[in-house]
């Protein structure tokens, strides 16, 4: 997309573009632009907009004095050029700027304002004093084909239930993997949305994609699974971030969601009829999208094979629970994670990423340490511990 006119110039960060994107193209449905000042504070009063519900007001506030100060003395119909990393990506023409509260808007978004989580302090820090409406003109392509993407294959399959499921696979674990199973036995196309962070990390959305598209192509009938990315903005890590996330998988054109029991929005509050948990609110929301809550799966020592808690008769002493943030961190330090926790292979391919010099230290030792076929075998770093993985998994001295 080319534009012409010079204008005044809107500094944002990707997490602002991707998200404009996703309401261009009615993502965020029924979010369906930037609201002006009556319309956010109606829809942070009564969580709804044009008579569907949706948890708190869209508006674009972005931080920095060089932003505030064009806020400050803009005018209708002036013309923005909206800036990401000194590169234009769209304009946005100006109906009306207004003054927020930073901290009720923070509070309305995580339902708290505890500045020691990370979270909620990267958002304050990225929120500016003013907001702006308008129409938008960016480039939406990338979500406009990743929807076209899943329409087409449900074509192709003729698919009656689609169910996604939001996942960061980080690491991707053998209780995702039986997630995954479970419900892609009871639809016709699964969609897994691979959550696409906007920071850097140890753990590279591309190496996430890596053992995520193997497991697909290797383990699953991979026309009937489709890994498309999502772009995991602030607006889905707050407090109805499983909401939110439905909402977006309806707007894509599934029919169900499939989340972990053990998932982080998953709580009890109180109301004037008593306790409840998000799963009932869902229900009272009417969001045109279903829900399916799925069993916490633990290794049982004793059952000797992976099981639901609310199926397997033995006491949480004999569970190995799939906790993500340990076996990260066994990755982080080069520690190879129990086969009963990670697929090999995938062990595999993120070792060979994170560590890429170990072949080159061990370079003409591991000859004799290896069994091999009697032919020369080139090796490379995935082959490497591959066959790591194999002398640790050889049982017959322990």
């Amino acid at each position: 997309m080319e534009f012409q006119r010079k204008n005044r110039e809107l500094h944002l960060d990707s997490e602002a573009l991707a998200t404009l994107k996703m309401c261009k193209e009615g993502i965020l449905s029924p979010i369906d632009k930037l609201q002006n000042a009556k319309e956010a504070q109606e829809t942070d009063k009564t969580s709804t907009y044009k008579g569907n519900y949706f948890p708190f007001s869209f508006i674009l506030a972005p931080s920095g004095k060089r932003n505030e100060n064009v806020l400050k003395n803009i005018k209708k119909d002036d013309v923005l050029d909206l800036i990401v990393k000194e590169q234009k990506h769209g304009e946005l023409i100006v109906d009306e700027s207004f003054k927020i509260d930073r901290i009720k808007r923070i509070e309305k978004i995580f339902s708290t304002t505890d500045l020691s989580s990370p979270g909620i302090s990267n958002a304050l820090k990225r929120l500016g004093n003013y907001a702006v409406c308008g129409e938008l003109k960016i480039n939406s392509d990338s979500v406009k084909d990743e929807k076209h993407i899943i329409s087409e294959q449900k074509k192709l399959l003729g698919a009656k239930n689609v169910t996604a499921i939001m996942i960061s696979a980080k690491p991707f674990h053998r209780g995702h993997e039986r997630m995954i199973r479970i419900a892609l036995e009871k639809s016709d196309l699964l969609v897994l949305f691979l959550l696409k962070p906007h920071k850097k990390d140890l753990f590279s959305y591309e190496l996430r994609h890596k053992t995520l598209k193997y497991f697909v192509e290797n383990f699953l009938p991979k026309n009937r699974v489709l890994i498309v990315p999502f772009e995991n903005t602030y607006l889905f890590e707050g407090y109805d971030n499983i909401v939110l996330d439905a909402i977006a998988a309806k707007n894509y054109g599934c029919d169900e969601i499939a989340i972990g029991q053990n998932h982080k929005g998953i709580g009890m509050h109180y109301d004037r009829q008593g306790t409840k948990s998000i799963v009932d609110q869902f229900k009272e929301l009417n969001i045109g999208i279903e829900m399916e809550v799925m069993s916490e799966f633990v290794y049982c020592n004793e059952c000797k094979t992976l099981v639901s808690t609310k199926s397997c008769p033995h006491g949480r002493h004999h569970h190995i629970s799939f906790n993500a943030e340990l076996i990260y961190a066994l990755f982080c330090v080069g520690i190879l994670p129990p086969a009963v926790l990670m697929r090999k292979e995938l062990s595999a391919i993120i070792l060979s990423e994170l560590f890429p010099d170990r072949l080159k230290q061990l370079s003409g030792k591991f000859s004799n340490f290896f069994p091999s076929s009697g032919l020369i075998e080139e090796m490379n770093d995935e082959k490497f511990y591959m066959h790591l993985i194999s002398l640790h998994q050889t049982v017959s001295l322990t």
